[in-house]
């Protein structure tokens, strides 16, 4: 196994719900580290160069519009297969899909309000970490 590090995001219907908490609770209990945390409002800018991989895909306004409706909490995860471990916890991006007792099943109320994003793959991790995190602002252990 791999120690890696992977963004998550707490989205705005997770924050609205009050599910910082539980969600950070289930990082810790499947033996990630938190290294870096922030609560943010994300601006149409930031929000649209975050997700602008999916430009041209017919849900990105939307997705635009959700993402900007509220503060986010951002947030790197550390730990052995962190990626893994994490997309494991949040379940599929549909909630229906989702294996029960995941974020997404338990706590999504769509597969466009789905509660949390995690990082993908390694590169896209090192990515989307650099996007809201500074250097410095992770405490490695």
């Amino acid at each position: 196994m791999a120690i890696e590090q992977t963004l998550s995001l707490v989205k705005p219907d997770g924050v609205r719900k009050q599910l910082v908490g539980t969600i950070y609770e289930r990082f810790y209990d499947a033996g990630l580290t938190i290294v870096a945390a922030k609560m943010l409002h994300l601006s149409q800018a930031q929000a649209e160069a975050f997700y602008a991989v999916h430009k041209d895909k017919p849900f990105y306004n939307n997705l635009v519009q959700y993402m900007t409706s509220g503060p986010i909490f951002a947030q790197v995860l550390q730990g052995d297969d962190a990626i893994s471990i994490n997309r494991r916890i949040m379940g599929a991006t549909d909630p229906r899909q989702a294996d029960p007792g995941t974020i997404r099943a338990l706590f999504a109320d769509s597969l466009e309000h789905n509660v949390v994003h995690g990082s993908d793959a390694p590169e896209t991790a090192a990515e989307e970490v650099r996007f809201f995190f500074e250097p410095d602002e992770l405490h490695l252990h």
